[in-house]
């Protein structure tokens, strides 16, 4: 028992990869080596060893002659090839801002993977087995947006395409082969509002049967326009996994109804509460003012209100035409909150009027296009005819609204066309708690929604690469995907600039790829930047990029400097202070103790990075200094005030504040037994009915209650995380198979940051503690708890690690399968005897994806 008792103790300063931030990198280095410190002037060397750039053989950017700043303008590119004899066919293309690609009218992709200002990524893809004998047609539709968001850049549009066998060049945007000729695409209405403050433009198209046939047949007539060929870009690899591009179909009819029109609604967006920026166009936010729209179905669709609204749940069948006239809406369910590009066949009888209306739950029984502050709206209208119809931009949703407002159609074959990562489904996991298999589901769906090609916060209102949320996501990764690539091109983006425009100097965006026109940024993000980068090196052992952030790091470090008081405590800092998505925001000023308590572990991570002990002793004396002034014998509080030129801590005090200070290493069970008791067993989400410490202000989900279960696991209380694990975010994977912002559905409904469940499933309930692909290791830790059989697979890069146990009285018997040349370090803290056999081959249901369905 001792021995176990000592083994639980070292356990509270460990932890899984981002739980514990203590270990050193050279731990868990490449063998025989560390990181060498880098000089600041051979960081260009750096960054052109690490992102080699990309040459076309012959094609050259071009756009409509005089128009490549022009807002939100749809352009049409296409070029008719021949099929060459025995060669394979490649399509590469690079632009700006985005686009979508057919071949022989059927759709390819949709991009680009996003890069930094000044670099453009390249896409390519093998067409070969989309290719017919004779001619063939390769159109690219061009959304080239012009404004600043942040979730793409505001940089000159262009299109860079060219198709090419093993020998020639088959087809080309200037320069060999055939040309790629350009049309406006008319069919999209350009003067239209912004989606959201952090998206750009929403969707109106006014269309008839002939607007899809320039990409559908190579004989259609095409007017082109004369176009300019632009300066040369820079181009790099895509680095990422092409997207998956599955087509989902409802599962049922939720309701249907009819509208009425009515008086009531904003009358301008600028009376309109629900959109905060919809009078805010400026020099600061770019887009089309108010006066300058064509149409505003944000604001029409506010003076629609339900007349009939019956509940029907009928299976959706997808054949069956749904018969819609004038003022008649349907309402579909696709049973999980999916992200992509929704399309249906739609017949229409008249002149029609239809709408796609969409949110992630349903609010009073019906769909709320304003509950996530967004134009959660795409609005067509379309003279007689038949019709292919799909949205352009990605969005998220369960539910689907189709409303005619007026004339008549038939709509069939509805569906969405997923846009997600394509590489999770060969990890499983499975437990006799169905319930965990469940949050397992949910965490993927999560996690593959949010990493296609960098880490985004939600697909929904932003698409956004936040720092924060991309130190759990990155988490994840390796766990359901098996690499770190999109890591290292969210990384490579915040690498390649010279500087970040609009901000101050030093400091790095607290999201990027972004635009920050209002000088917006967190400065605690930039700190967990920098506890992100020690992980991405532990995790990937990419040395070479981590050297080249050497410069921007230390320059950061150099941001904070004039912010130290004379305590050595980051005190009145600019920007937004943000420390959790609570009460916790409301006590950032004078001096926060959550975000000195950051603070001092970023610091700390960059002095073992680059080998500079000062910036760990330095963390040190920050640590010591808070235990002085922030804990007030219970608690820490969460800040001190600035009185008369003394510092004074306040009564503020917060759960998440707590975690804080447990989680980067100012407390820890032994030096606060009183305190982590109290945390442990009066805490978490029995206090919504304990009350316990109404004065202590809750956590959310975001991140507070992700960081307690880290805590919980660091003493193996594998019980406990299950239960709470379950009563934090069950209701969540119940209603939208996904995870949430928040611990209410007020906000977006699947956040990245949620699908770092996977991490407890895998590593406290399964066991499978750490896999290092750098030191080709395994650590197995059993613990403790209720489930009497689990079992789960880990892809790597060099095959999968399984493992599976079951129970039986007193003995946990386990077979465990690793990668050829990984070594094993079994550990067993549970109340049983652990005994390793091999279980008969077909035992195992892992749960993953297959051709045809799931296995």
């Amino acid at each position: 028992m001792s021995k176990d008792k000592d083994e639980r103790k070292a356990l509270s300063r460990r932890a899984f990869l981002g739980s514990s931030l203590t270990a050193t990198v050279a731990s868990i280095a490449l063998p025989g080596a560390s990181l060498p410190s880098i000089a600041e002037e051979s960081a260009e060397r750096h960054v052109i060893s690490v992102v080699p750039e990309i040459v076309f053989r012959s094609a050259r950017p071009i756009w409509p002659q005089g128009r490549e700043k022009e807002m939100n303008l749809f352009v049409g590119f296409r070029a008719v090839f021949d099929l060459p004899r025995r060669s394979r066919v490649h399509l590469r293309v690079a632009g700006s801002t985005l686009y979508r690609v057919y071949i022989n009218g059927e759709f390819l992709a949709w991009g680009p993977a996003r890069g930094p200002h000044g670099y453009f990524r390249v896409d390519q893809w093998d067409i070969t087995p989309l290719l017919v004998d004779g001619k063939n047609l390769a159109c690219i539709e061009v959304a080239g947006y012009n404004v600043n968001s942040y979730y793409i850049l505001n940089q000159a549009s262009f299109l860079q395409a060219e198709v090419v066998s093993d020998s020639a060049v088959l087809a080309s945007t200037v320069g060999a082969g055939k040309m790629f000729a350009a049309r406006i695409l008319p069919e999209r209405v350009q003067k239209v509002q912004r989606y959201s403050f952090q998206r750009a433009f929403s969707e109106i198209y006014r269309m008839d049967q002939h607007s899809a046939e320039w990409r559908q047949r190579s004989d259609a007539s095409f007017q082109p326009v004369p176009c300019a060929i632009s300066e040369v870009r820079r181009l790099i690899p895509r680095q990422v996994p092409n997207p998956a591009y599955i087509k989902r179909q409802p599962e049922q009819i939720t309701s249907t109804g009819t509208i009425r029109w009515i008086e009531k609604g904003p009358k301008s967006l600028a009376e309109d509460r629900s959109v905060p920026f919809g009078a805010k166009i400026s020099p600061k936010l770019l887009g089309y003012s108010e006066q300058e729209m064509t149409a505003i179905p944000y604001l029409e669709l506010q003076r629609v209100e339900a007349v009939i609204n019956t509940r029907v749940d009928e299976p959706y069948v997808y054949s069956v035409p749904l018969q819609l006239r004038a003022n008649e809406f349907k309402t579909l369910d696709f049973g999980t909150n999916l992200s992509g590009f929704f399309g249906a066949s739609v017949i229409a009888h008249a002149p029609t009027k239809l709408y796609f209306i969409f949110d992630e739950t349903l609010t009073n029984g019906d769909v709320d296009f304003t509950r996530l502050m967004c134009v959660n709206i795409v609005a067509y209208s379309l003279a007689p005819g038949s019709y292919e119809l799909e949205c352009f931009e990605p969005y998220v949703l369960r539910f689907l609204k189709l409303l005619v407002t007026e004339g008549e159609c038939e709509i069939s074959n509805t569906y969405l066309r997923e846009e997600t990562a394509p590489d999770v489904w060969t990890a499983g996991f499975n437990a006799t708690d169905r319930e965990l298999n469940e949050l397992f589901a949910a965490g993927r769906e999560t996690y593959r929604a949010n990493a296609v090609d960098l880490f985004t916060d939600t697909p929904s209102r932003e698409r956004a690469g936040w720092l924060c949320d991309s130190s759990f996501t990155a988490q994840v990764a390796p766990l359901l995907s098996g690499h770190t690539k999109v890591e290292q091109s969210f990384f490579e983006n915040f690498l390649l600039p010279e500087r970040f425009s609009y901000i101050p100097d030093g400091m790095i965006p607290m999201c990027y790829p972004a635009d920050h026109y209002d000088g917006g940024f967190v400065p605690n993000w930039s700190l967990w930047f920098l506890i992100q980068l020690e992980q991405y090196l532990l995790r990937s052992g990419d040395k070479e990029m981590v050297a080249a952030f050497r410069p921007r790091v230390l320059k950061l470090l150099e941001y904070f400097k004039p912010f130290l008081n004379s305590d050595g405590l980051l005190e009145k800092l600019s920007g937004w202070v943000f420390v959790e998505w609570s009460k916790s925001n409301d006590y950032v000023q004078d001096v926060n103790y959550p975000t000195n308590m950051l603070y001092a572990s970023a610091i700390d991570a960059v002095g073992r990075i680059y080998h500079l002990p000062q910036l760990s002793e330095q963390a040190e004396v920050i640590r010591n200094v808070i235990r002085t002034q922030s804990y007030d014998g219970d608690f820490f509080v969460d800040n001190a005030i600035r009185q008369g030129g003394k510092l004074a801590p306040t009564r503020n005090k917060t759960e998440t504040c707590q975690y804080y200070a447990f989680y980067f290493d100012v407390a820890s069970p032994e030096r606060y037994p009183k305190l982590w008791q109290s945390l442990r067993a009066e805490f978490g989400p029995q206090r919504r009915s304990t009350g316990a410490f109404p004065e202590i202000a809750p956590s959310n989900a975001f991140m507070g209650n992700v960081m307690r279960l880290e805590l919980l696991s660091r003493l193996g209380l594998t019980e406990q995380i299950i239960w709470e694990a379950k009563s934090y975010f069950l209701a969540m994977a119940d209603l939208t198979g996904t995870f949430w912002e928040n611990m209410g559905n007020e906000a977006s409904m699947n956040h990245a940051f949620g699908s770092h469940i996977i991490v407890p499933l895998y590593r406290d309930a399964l066991g499978i503690y750490k896999v290092d692909t750098v030191q080709k290791s395994v650590r197995v830790r059993f613990t403790s708890s209720s489930l009497q059989m689990c079992e789960g697979r880990i892809p790597t890069p060099d095959g999968f690690v399984s493992l599976r146990w079951t129970k039986a009285a007193d003995t946990l018997t386990y077979q465990l399968d690793v990668p050829s040349g990984y070594s094993v370090q079994v550990e067993n803290l549970g109340e049983f005897t652990a005994v390793r056999k091999t279980f008969p081959h077909g035992n195992v249901n892992y749960g993953y994806k297959v051709e045809g369905g799931y296995k």
